[in-house]
């Protein structure tokens, strides 16, 4: 165990005075029962709130009357006089409002104390605390007593700042005591190190897919403009090219500078890279065009293409084009709905 497990916080001189006043005025304020410490410290107590407030208490208070002789006498031992005194003035009070330095001071044994109680409301609050003054010299050691005391919430917070922080942590002496005694735990942090940086792997490489398909899905519309509408110089019909309503600049300007070259490439298109691009994009558009007939459709091969495709869909390359036809199908699917949603909204919000 570390020394921040392991020492003990000593009660200040004015903690145990009062506490020994309250001892002393026990009976005129009603108290009859009393908790006492290590040290033999007997904090007075409401038996009553003390039941209200933890199920465990309420059942030692509620054992038959022989097993109390002249007094009942709760004992908390192993913890320090501050933090009973600071637990008991807790229940009584039946918030967290304590002072802030005395919470900073005892806050791991008020943890300890509202789980071995089973206080929920105290519980949650000291958790709060504690992971609002986590740092790289006490994250081992709040971690290992979050997992001792069934803190699911705290723990994630402390494997959330090591791994943040692991360089720091790595030279803080509760690691270093950890590597030392403790494999288990240290494999258990350096395996949730690992797990979560494949989930960002992970994460990073949907995004990327999800904004491909978003690209292919615009550059698919725009294919479609731009061979129905004429508003290129690749087709001659440029009267409809003020009227017609363009796609985004940043995704049909590049094709039309690729059709562009397409129209006017001297070289062999099989090996041209630009040329295989609109090759690409030709075939993706036959995979997740719906017309009917060849008529119905102005981009250019889409018969050839599904043709073929029909010829040869059991390959594995055709496969794969298909299913990337289906996930840009979806997207554009998607995308058309927002806007109508949009559009929607926009006529529902303006003047009558």
């Amino acid at each position: 165990m570390t020394i921040l497990f392991a020492k003990r916080a000593e009660v200040p001189q004015p903690w145990k005075v009062a506490a020994i006043k309250a001892a002393g005025d026990g009976d005129r304020h009603g108290a009859d029962a009393f908790i006492q410490t290590s040290t033999g410290l007997r904090i007075p107590a409401h038996s009553n709130i003390l039941a209200s407030m933890s199920p465990v208490l309420a059942r030692v208070l509620n054992l038959p009357n022989k097993r109390w002789k002249s007094e009942k006498v709760i004992r908390i031992l192993g913890v320090p006089n501050e933090a009973v005194l600071a637990f008991v003035r807790l229940l009584h009070a039946g918030c967290d409002e304590e002072d802030e330095e005395m919470m900073r001071r005892n806050g791991m044994h008020l943890l300890v104390l509202s789980h071995v109680y089973q206080v929920k409301w105290l519980k949650r609050a000291c958790e709060k605390r504690l992971a609002f003054w986590l740092d790289a010299a006490t994250v081992v050691d709040v971690l290992k007593l979050a997992r001792l005391c069934d803190a699911a919430w705290l723990g994630l917070r402390c494997l959330k700042l090591v791994k943040k922080d692991f360089v720091a942590v790595q030279k803080s002496d509760a690691w270093q005591f950890l590597e030392a005694n403790d494999p288990w735990l240290e494999l258990y942090i350096l395996e949730f190190l690992h797990e979560s940086d494949l989930r960002e792997k992970q994460s990073r490489r949907n995004m990327e897919e999800q904004k491909t398909y978003q690209q292919l899905s615009e550059a698919m519309e725009c294919l479609e403009h731009i061979f129905k509408e004429g508003c290129t110089d690749i087709k001659p019909d440029r009267r409809r090219r003020s009227s017609c309503s363009c796609p985004p600049l940043d995704a049909c300007q590049p094709l039309q500078l690729l059709l562009l070259h397409f129209s006017k490439c001297d070289g062999n298109r099989a090996t041209c890279s630009r040329c295989r691009r609109i090759w690409q994009l030709l075939k993706l558009h036959s995979s997740i065009c719906m017309a009917q007939d060849s008529s119905s459709c102005k981009v250019p091969l889409c018969r050839q293409f599904k043709y073929k495709m029909q010829k040869m869909e059991e390959k594995l390359e055709e496969r794969k084009w298909m299913v990337l036809g289906k996930k840009v199908a979806s997207v554009i699917a998607f995308s058309s709905f927002a806007k109508r949603k949009r559009y929607e909204s926009g006529r529902d919000l303006g003047p009558e």
